[in-house]
């Protein structure tokens, strides 16, 4: 069985082949925002045909970097991949390329990923946290993705945490994400996000921060493990060390929830792993 897995961002979109559940291949390129939508399906039909000389993928799982209307097949509004909304991306590229289509939001992936093949396996509940360009979440509950009523469940980055904090892209103020992704770190120093969490003076703020936003999803959620991924996660155990420890300092005594916090063990593939599942998933039904 071959399946092609998609995975698009706001900064650069990857692709990867699977046969008999085996990463066969794997491409990473920069996302040309300007070229928008009808850009992105002509660049993957093309990338798809040029595989498609030694391969014959079967199906094909899509991770997007913005909220998915997953009943519909269709992109929401995205704040980091913008002109994509209410686009069915997964019939355009199923005309593209000629094999059945699913697409999911790419955190929802990430998560399916890091359960199926990475730092979940071990475990039967699981919140998958990116933590990159924007911050977005996956819960899975007995390896089931839960999408919510209108499929915007887990957008962890729209918690507000500070009333009178910076503007957020979608409208309100004081965001997670407008708080602790790394565009808004960059975006109010002028330098690089992962640059700033390897100095102990910025995490020392940045830290309590993030703690905060993990710790309501904790409470709410009461996950067996959260797994980590995106680029500033790439930062390594400092981050994780500091986070774990404000984690604890921070969670009422009175209740003793598990903090197991971890970082992403398929690293940047972790959304393509959960496409792969996804795209086996066609097949299968």
């Amino acid at each position: 069985m071959e399946v092609l897995a998609v995975d698009i961002g706001g900064t650069k979109h990857s692709l990867a082949l699977f046969r008999d559940g085996r990463m066969i291949r794997r491409e990473a390129y920069p996302t040309d925002l300007a070229g928008g939508r009808a850009w992105m399906v002509r660049r993957l039909s093309t990338l798809a045909r040029e595989w498609a000389g030694a391969a014959h993928p079967q199906a094909c799982g899509i991770g997007f970097g913005g909220p998915v209307d997953y009943a519909a097949q269709r992109v929401g509004r995205s704040m980091h991949v913008g002109g994509w909304q209410d686009f069915p991306l997964a019939a355009a590229l199923e005309d593209a390329l000629r094999v059945s289509c699913r697409m999911d939001n790419d955190a929802n992936l990430g998560a399916l990923g890091e359960y199926s093949a990475g730092a979940g396996r071990d475990v039967r509940s699981l919140l998958y946290m990116t933590l990159s360009t924007g911050i977005g979440a996956g819960l899975l509950l007995d390896g089931k993705i839960v999408r919510g009523a209108d499929s915007l469940a887990g957008e962890l980055g729209h918690i507000p945490l500070e009333a009178e904090g910076p503007p957020c892209e979608c409208g309100g103020r004081g965001c997670f994400e407008a708080l602790c992704a790394g565009r808004a770190i960059e975006a109010r120093t002028g330098r690089s996000a992962a640059h700033l969490l390897q100095d102990p003076a910025f995490r020392a703020g940045y830290v309590p921060v993030l703690a905060r936003g993990l710790r309501i999803a904790l409470l709410l959620l009461n996950p067996e493990r959260i797994v980590i991924g995106g680029g500033l996660s790439k930062v390594g155990h400092v981050l994780f060390d500091d986070l774990r420890s404000e984690l604890r300092r921070q969670l009422p005594p009175s209740l003793p929830l598990r903090i197991d916090v971890q970082p992403a063990a398929l690293g940047d593939d972790s959304v393509l792993w959960g496409a792969k599942t996804l795209a086996e998933q066609i097949l299968s039904s």
